[in-house]
């Protein structure tokens, strides 16, 4: 079963009123299809801080990997939103490292999902001047920023 016909089903069945497009068969942030889902019901979609976008995504995974008898992720953006919250997180990093640089500290950022704090990582990977790892197990996982010694 085709990814867009799943989400324009669930869409269907949510009673919205959007439209799905597939940007891209990969996004820049992986390796998966890429959808853009716009309209005038948009911030529905959201949620409260991405959670209806994030049990959508996985909503939809889950029955196209089980139609298709094989593991299928995607990346799905609405209005925007997923684009904006992972530019945020970069410039929250940087923000961050510059803090640690300062105080010598290393600070705990709030818990957040994996791939949130995949683009904390990938935005500070290549510092010679501070470290990620992320901590915690379950919700409570977050990552701890610090000094290179």
């Amino acid at each position: 079963m085709d990814a867009s016909e799943v989400l324009n089903d669930l869409i269907q069945f949510m009673d919205v009123s959007v439209s799905v497009h597939l940007k891209d068969s990969d996004s820049q942030y992986s390796n998966r299809p890429s959808f853009e889902i716009d309209g005038e019901d948009s911030g529905l979609l959201i949620g409260r801080r991405g959670e209806t976008l994030k049990a959508l995504r996985f909503l939809a995974s889950s029955i196209i990997s089980s139609k298709n008898k094989k593991r299928t992720n995607i990346y799905l953006d609405v209005a925007g939103y997923q684009e904006r919250r992972y530019d945020s997180l970069s410039h929250l990093a940087e923000k961050v490292a510059n803090q640690v640089l300062k105080s010598g500290k290393a600070i705990h950022l709030e818990p957040m999902p994996a791939n949130e704090r995949r683009i904390i990582h990938l935005t500070l990977q290549d510092s010679v001047d501070v470290t990620t790892n992320s901590v915690g197990s379950g919700y409570d996982r977050r990552v701890v920023i610090e000094k290179n010694n």
